[in-house]
C-alpha cells in the first residue's frame, strides 16, 4: 500500500493500514534518509516516544528495532509521553532526529508516526517528501530491543524530567510556586496527564488533574481541546472553582482551556493573553507569528505594540521556520498550537499552561478580568469554524473561483484584502474575515470566520457555504 504524509507525519487506521509491517516500512525510510544526509553537529542517535493509544508502544518499538539495525543508537521513552517532552529530548541530546508514535487529537481508532528534526521541531515539508521517496528502497532491518539494550545500542529513558526543568527556567517559576494559585487541568485522558502535579510538587498551588486514567478510547471522545470535550470538567469546575483550566490534546503539545469556573475560553483569547503577558509584564519584543486562521485581535495588538506581525500558512512546521531564523515572540496557531522563544520551535501545552500561571501570578486579577480588559481595548472578536464535506476533485476550482469573485463585502464592510496563500481568506476593512480551506489529507473543506459578534461569526460561516454552492 502507499503511505502519505500528511502535514506532520504519517496517520492511519490502526490495523488497517497502521501495521507493524506499514511501521517498519516508514522507519526504515526514515533511516535511509536520515543515514543518507547527516546534520553537522548531531549523533547518529534517534529519540523515540509514545502516546497512550492502542499499541503505541509496541509501535515504538518496533521504529526502535529498526533504528538500531541501521546503526543510529537509540533512546527509547519508558512510558507515553508529551511530544514537546520527545522534541525536546531531540535538540538537547544532539540527535539527528525523533519519531514520536502519535495522532495527536484523532480519533482512537487512528495512530501516526510525527517526525522531528535535529533542531526540536516538526521536520518541514521537504524532508517528509524526501522521507516518502525513500520507502521501500530497502526492506525493513530489524534487531531485537532486548538485545540492543544488552549490548549498549539502545537505552529506556524518560525524557521528561529534563523537559520539565527546562520549563523551570522558561517562566518565573519562583513567582508561580509561592503564588498560592489553584490550577485545573483537563488531560483528556492523553499523555499529559499528571504532569503539572509533577512540576509543582512542592509549590503553594494546588493542582487538579480531571480525566487523567489512562483510556485508549479516551472516555469516548477525540482528545482534541474544543469546547464539547469539555462537558465533564465544566461540571467539575461549577461545584470546584480553580483560578484556571488547561486543557491538553492527546499529545500535550496543543492547549485550550476554561476559566475557573467551567466558561469555555477560545485559543485565541488564550493567544491574546499571553502576547499581552510577553510584551506588557515581560517586556519581550520581537516578531510575532500567527497562521492565517488566527483571531485578528493580534493584528490590532501587533500594530498597538510596534511589533512586526508575520502570518503563515496553517500548520506549526511553518511557523516553526519562522522561529528557527530567530527574534520571534510568539508562535501561535488557531488550533491551539503555541511556542515560545528561548525554548523549543514546537508548539508545547505544557510551556503555555505555566506561561498563563506565570501571568495570572503577576497580574493577580481573575481571568475573565483579564479577557474583558483585552476586549475593552481591541473590540469583541468571535470566532466560528464548520469542517464540511466537499469533493477533492471540485476544490481547485473552488479556489480560484473565490480568487476571482470575492464578495464585494463581508456583512456591513468593504473587502479590504483578499490572501490566498493557503485557502483564500477575505478580510472586512473592519477586520472580521471569512476563509475556506481543504483539509490537508481528507474530502473535507474548513470554513473559518470571525466578526464582532457570535451572531455575525455565524452569518459568515453562512456565506462561506453558500459560496461553496457556486461550483
Amino acid at each position: 500500500m502507499s503511505i502519505k504524509f500528511g502535514t506532520d507525519g504519517w496517520r492511519a487506521v490502526i490495523a488497517e493500514d497502521f501495521t507493524f509491517a506499514n511501521v517498519a516500512r516508514v522507519a526504515q525510510a526514515t533511516a535511509d534518509y536520515w543515514s543518507a544526509n547527516p546534520v553537522a553537529g548531531t549523533e547518529k542517535k534517534v529519540i523515540i516516544g509514545y502516546d497512550r493509544r492502542f499499541f503505541s508502544d509496541r509501535f515504538a518499538q518496533t521504529t526502535a528495532e529498526v533504528m538500531v539495525a541501521n546503526g543510529f543508537s537509540v533512546v527509547l521513552t519508558a512510558e507515553p509521553t508529551p511530544t514537546p517532552s520527545v522534541s525536546f529530548a531531540v535538540k538537547a541530546q544532539s540527535a539527528v532526529g525523533g519519531v514520536m508514535i502519535t495522532a495527536s487529537h484523532n480519533p482512537p481508532i487512528f495512530n501516526g508516526f510525527k517526525l522531528k528534526s535535529h533542531y526540536g521541531g516538526s521536520s518541514d515539508s521537504e524532508t517528509c517528501k524526501a522521507i516518502e521517496g525513500c520507502l521501500d528502497q530497502t526492506s525493513p532491518r530489524s534487531v531485537k530491543l532486548a538485545d540492543a539494550i544488552a549490548d549498549n545500542r539502545a537505552v529506556v529513558e524518560d525524557v521528561r524530567p529534563a523537559h520539565y526543568a527546562a520549563l523551570k527556567k522558561l517562566v518565573d517559576f519562583k513567582l508561580i510556586a509561592k503564588s498560592r494559585l489553584r490550577f485545573a487541568h483537563e488531560a483528556l485522558f492523553g499523555v499529559g496527564a499528571g504532569c503539572f502535579q509533577q512540576i509543582l510538587a512542592g509549590t503553594s498551588c494546588k493542582v487538579t488533574t480531571l480525566n487523567g486514567n489512562h483510556d485508549v478510547l479516551f472516555g469516548g471522545i477525540n482528545p482534541e481541546p474544543i469546547e464539547k470535550n469539555y462537558a465533564r470538567s465544566q461540571a467539575f469546575l461549577r461545584k470546584h472553582p480553580h483560578d484556571l483550566c488547561l486543557v491538553t490534546d492527546g499529545d500535550a503539545d496543543r492547549v485550550g482551556g476554561m476559566d475557573g469556573r467551567g466558561k469555555y475560553l477560545s485559543t485565541h483569547q488564550l493567544i491574546c493573553l499571553l502576547l499581552h503577558h510577553l510584551f506588557a509584564n515581560r517586556k519581550g519584543r520581537g516578531r510575532v507569528v500567527k497562521a492565517l486562521t488566527t483571531t485578528t485581535m493580534v493584528d490590532k495588538m501587533c500594530a498597538a505594540y510596534g511589533l512586526q506581525l508575520v502570518e503563515t500558512g496553517v500548520g506549526f512546521k511553518y511557523i516553526c521556520a519562522e522561529m528557527l531564523k530567530g527574534d520571534v515572540l510568539l508562535g501561535a496557531e488557531e488550533s491551539g498550537g503555541i511556542g515560545f522563544p528561548g525554548h523549543i520551535p514546537e508548539r508545547d501545552g505544557i510551556a503555555a499552561g505555566l506561561m498563563l500561571l506565570e501571568m495570572l501570578a503577576v497580574e493577580r486579577l481573575p481571568l475573565n478580568k483579564l479577557v474583558a480588559k483585552l476586549e475593552k481595548e481591541f473590540g469583541p472578536h468571535r470566532y466560528g469554524r464548520i469542517d464540511t464535506h466537499f469533493p477533492l476533485e471540485k476544490r481547485g476550482a473552488l479556489m480560484e473561483f473565490l480568487k476571482q469573485n470575492p464578495p464585494a463585502k463581508l456583512l456591513r464592510s468593504p473587502l479590504a484584502d483578499v490572501k490566498s496563500f493557503d485557502g483564500v481568506k477575505f478580510v472586512a476593512q473592519d477586520g472580521s474575515w471569512l476563509m475556506l480551506r481543504g483539509s490537508g489529507t481528507e474530502p473535507i473543506l474548513r470554513i473559518y470566520a470571525e466578526a464582532g459578534s457570535d451572531a455575525d461569526a455565524r452569518r459568515l460561516l453562512r456565506l462561506g457555504v453558500e459560496l461553496t454552492k457556486r461550483v
